[in-house]
């Protein structure tokens, strides 16, 4: 379970952005995460929960956001929402396609006091 890996490296940059600007509580961290970042929102709050359980972040809420894979095609140049993991431009079916989207995960908002 990867999940828990990802949980304390979120933990470790929302303490040292807590210290930086001199926040005492999280209230909430909104994530986004890619639909192919093989992330298992269950699990990795599951995992969160447990790490922040009897210390100063317990209690705050993950809110996340799943991003869609997205892709551009490099023969027609027109965007468009992977769908089924088919790399495959659905407009006019050439194989060179380029993700945009859905990758990855990033910390976008934190509420403290």
């Amino acid at each position: 379970m990867h999940e828990m890996s990802i949980a304390q490296s979120l933990l470790d940059i929302i303490r040292e952005e807590m210290q930086k600007n001199n926040a005492r509580i999280l209230r909430s961290v909104s994530l986004d995460i890619g639909q192919l970042s093989a992330i298992v929102p269950e699990s990795l709050s599951f995992c969160f929960e447990v790490m922040t359980s009897g210390t100063e972040l317990e209690g705050a809420q993950l809110i996340m956001n799943m991003v869609p894979l997205r892709g551009v095609c490099r023969d027609c140049g027109r965007e468009f929402e992977i769908r089924d993991y088919a790399f495959e431009c659905p407009h006019c079916s050439g194989p060179h396609i380029d993700t945009v989207s859905g990758q990855g995960l990033s910390i976008v908002e934190m509420e403290v006091d």
